[in-house]
């Protein structure tokens, strides 16, 4: 009983507070998620923010992609560009012109995924040429054949073309192979075959990774 007039002070301790509880709870679970954010690299969440489905073009604005669709590459423009550019579509001409649509892109992501990798030349041309100094000791047999290469079949030029030009576009989508940095033929099984992972195949090819850590830059 207390008196007339009289008031009680009641102390709620935190730990009896389910409202304090609570926000410790969140405040954690905030902590987590900034953390999470923070090992994801720039590229990886630019990729998440974007609609799968569109694709940036070089005049800044967006276009629906279905990039297997023929006849979404049939609509493009005709493809030209820069020195990678020249790189990629020749290497794509030469390695894989008589593969599926998919085939194509997956070979496109091996390039790239080098040029990414701390192992290889960070160009696209300087993984293309790499090693063709010796015959046959080039990482892409048709730069160190001995041969003259020559593009006798304009139109699958122009499709190749138009698959390196996407590739190439800021955040292209390398969602085929899972970072895959080699690949060979059904026909030939090279030693390197036995030691790496396969992580697809794809059309006429099988698809490896190297483990390697991405370089960030």
């Amino acid at each position: 009983m207390f008196a007339s007039g009289a008031q009680a002070d009641v102390v709620l301790s935190s730990s009896n507070d389910p409202t304090a509880v609570f926000t410790d709870k969140i405040a954690h679970v905030l902590e987590m998620e900034h953390e999470g954010v923070q090992s994801i690299s720039a590229r990886d969440v630019r990729r998440l923010s974007r609609d799968p489905r569109k694709l940036s073009t070089d005049a800044g604005g967006e276009i629906e992609v279905s990039r297997f669709d023929p006849k979404f590459l049939a609509g493009l423009p005709d493809p030209s560009g820069d020195e990678a550019w020249r790189c990629l579509a020749e290497a794509l001409y030469f390695e894989a012109r008589g593969e599926t649509t998919k085939g194509i892109f997956a070979v496109a992501e091996v390039i790239l995924n080098r040029v990414d990798s701390p192992r290889y030349p960070d160009t696209v041309c300087g993984v293309i040429y790499q090693g063709t100094g010796a015959r046959y000791q080039c990482q892409f047999t048709y730069a160190c054949d001995g041969r003259k290469e020559i593009i006798g079949e304009p139109r699958a030029y122009a499709k190749v073309g138009k698959i390196a030009a996407l590739m190439l576009a800021e955040d292209a989508p390398r969602d085929l192979t899972y970072g895959a940095t080699h690949y060979h033929t059904k026909s030939v099984n090279p030693r390197w075959a036995k030691v790496y992972p396969r992580t697809v195949t794809i059309g006429y090819h099988h698809f490896y990774r190297q483990d390697y850590q991405v370089a960030q830059r």
